[in-house]
């Protein structure tokens, strides 16, 4: 009923920088939440970053200072700015959006099919 979309991923270098985004598209009435989690090999998905309506925002403790979250409410994407990327930083990225859909109209949590970085030299 709601779909997300990831793009943006791909290799970059330690230091460098990527801009991920997530378009949700679908019978939506309105996003609450969005947000950013990744998985690494061997470990579990976590949460990287959220924000609300509000634009308040929450960021794990490993990426504070260096990723950047944001909302285009006019087109219903997410992004994330990545600063000064690690190898540590590796993982498939996940989008996420609460939602409130119409025809049924509920709130439900949606996924996207996440988007590959690769920090490496």
């Amino acid at each position: 009923q709601v779909r997300l979309v990831e793009s943006g991923g791909g290799l970059v270098q330690p230091g460098g920088s990527l801009r991920l985004s997530c378009a949700a598209s679908g019978s939506i009435f309105r996003i609450d939440a969005m947000g950013w989690y990744r998985q690494a090999p061997g470990k579990e998905r976590e949460l990287v970053a959220i924000i609300n309506s509000g634009d308040s925002t929450n960021y794990a403790d490993s990426v504070k200072g260096r990723f950047t979250i944001s909302r285009d409410y006019a087109t219903n994407t997410v992004y994330l700015q990545m600063n000064s990327l690690k190898p540590e930083d590796t993982a498939v990225y996940y989008c996420n959006a609460d939602a409130w859909t119409l025809g049924p109209y509920r709130k439900a949590s949606f996924w996207g099919q996440g988007t590959q970085v690769t920090v490496s030299s």
